[in-house]
């Protein structure tokens, strides 16, 4: 491979694996360089229960110039790209800016929350896409128990009680899963709150919780849900948020200080102003992922639609096993078109997906093997922990520690509700809510 200039735009799980297989086969002869907000690749199957005050933020949180040597890392914010000119463009932390020229592109901007036009959602609700918003929903939840227990309305004590979590995909199911653990736990140190239980909804427009599994384990973790006494509301959505509850589309209105917007994502707005070809959003990419007329700029993950071998005529879902498969791919192609090894389209095999609900309660169905309970509980932290790149021992170490000792129930105080705002890109309003 001849001495070249390979920019990765984004350290997410496609990012990371890219920059990481291509530091190997580079071996020194191409300068790699990755542009990303932060210094760290997040695990973020793990973040509900960096919430839950199970696990030390800094687990899920793996240093990229510790993972990966011989990458230069820098710092910053990709906001435009110039495909004519083979430069990106970024914003740096503190506000300068800056560009890098590049041979090879690889876009792996990621997502980002998915807005809809429903009043007050983007003022009210907070998502749950990064460390800053784990820490902050840790502490709100923590909060809102120990402001209850010093109020005297009952009325204000019941709202802030009350925890609203809307889209019951696989984030929002374990957050409320997670989450009625963490309040069930926090109310044990409140004596004047006894005879109060903790209210958690779980609303989506869609007729089960997780319809991306199979019946068999929507109904699992379904029935996991409801035995801890979460309200499981199908079929059903927001239709306001205010600063005193919400109103749901069926027209009753439910006073809480709590809404958590887990609906989805959508692509990093970014991709669209490349000027070339998007569906839904995502670049449009070959089977070799890379983008028709541009053999340069290749594209990965959540930003990416890649056609899907399995499916004809449709795209790969926005998932994370995607997205780290295709990473890999991408860097070996990228290596490819300097002569080291040999160009392959993206191929997959489904492994199955895997989602804690607490506990020892879970939900896989690994290689379409359907389970729950005790041993998916099992299969999903084993695989976790073999996904991992770093910190096994130490994310090991806190889940043996938690289930031995009492879990740790204080405000840290580290971030406040300005500095995670819902709307963390322009929104985008399509016409029919979902």
């Amino acid at each position: 491979m001849r001495r070249a200039r390979i920019v990765i735009v984004g350290a997410g799980f496609a990012g990371f694996a890219a920059a990481r297989k291509l530091a190997r086969l580079a071996r020194g002869r191409a300068e790699i360089t990755l542009l990303n907000p932060t210094d760290y690749f997040l695990y973020m199957p793990l973040l509900p229960e960096v919430a839950a005050g199970l696990i030390d933020p800094r687990r899920v949180a793996v240093s990229l110039p510790a993972a990966l040597p011989g990458v230069r890392t820098i710092l910053g914010e990709a906001q435009r790209i110039d495909a004519e000119t083979r430069k990106v463009h970024y914003t740096g932390p503190e506000d300068g800016n800056g560009e890098i020229g590049y041979d090879r592109l690889v876009l792996a901007v990621g997502s980002v929350n998915k807005l809809l036009p429903i009043p007050g959602v983007a003022e009210h609700a907070h998502g749950f896409r990064g460390i800053p918003e784990a820490l902050y929903l840790r502490d709100h939840v923590v909060r809102q128990i120990e402001l209850a227990d010093a109020a005297d309305d009952p009325a204000e004590r019941e709202a802030r009680c009350t925890f609203i979590v809307v889209g019951a995909g696989y984030t929002g199911v374990e957050v409320a899963a997670q989450g009625v653990l963490l309040t069930r736990s926090l109310m044990r140190n409140h004596p004047r709150l006894r005879g109060i239980t903790p209210r958690w909804l779980l609303l989506d427009v869609a007729d089960r919780v997780l319809p991306e599994l199979g019946e068999r384990l929507s109904h699992a973790a379904d029935r996991v849900l409801r035995g801890r006494g979460v309200e499981v509301r199908t079929g059903m959505s927001v239709k306001e948020a205010t600063s005193d509850g919400a109103w749901l589309t069926d027209g009753v209105f439910v006073p809480s200080r709590s809404l958590v917007w887990c609906v989805g994502v959508r692509p990093d707005p970014v991709v669209k102003g490349l000027g070339l070809e998007t569906m839904k959003g995502r670049l449009v990419v070959n089977e070799y992922l890379h983008v028709p007329d541009h053999p340069e700029i290749y594209a990965c993950g959540d930003a990416a639609a890649v056609p899907d071998p399995n499916r004809p005529g449709e795209v790969t879902p926005m998932t994370a096993q995607h997205a780290q498969r295709q990473g890999t791919r991408v860097a070996r192609n990228i290596a490819a078109s300097y002569g080291v090894g040999e160009m392959r389209p993206y191929r997959h095999r489904d492994l199955g997906f895997v989602v804690d609900l607490g506990g020892t309660q879970a939900a896989a169905d690994p290689l379409g093997v359907p389970l729950s309970g005790l041993p998916a509980k099992v299969v999903t932290r084993g695989y976790h922990l073999l996904s991992l790149p770093r910190n096994r021992s130490r994310i090991a170490m806190d889940w043996l520690q938690n289930a031995i000792l009492h879990r740790q129930t204080v405000q840290l105080g580290l971030v406040r509700s300005p500095i995670v705002p819902l709307d963390t890109a322009a929104p985008e309003l399509p016409t029919i809510p979902h």
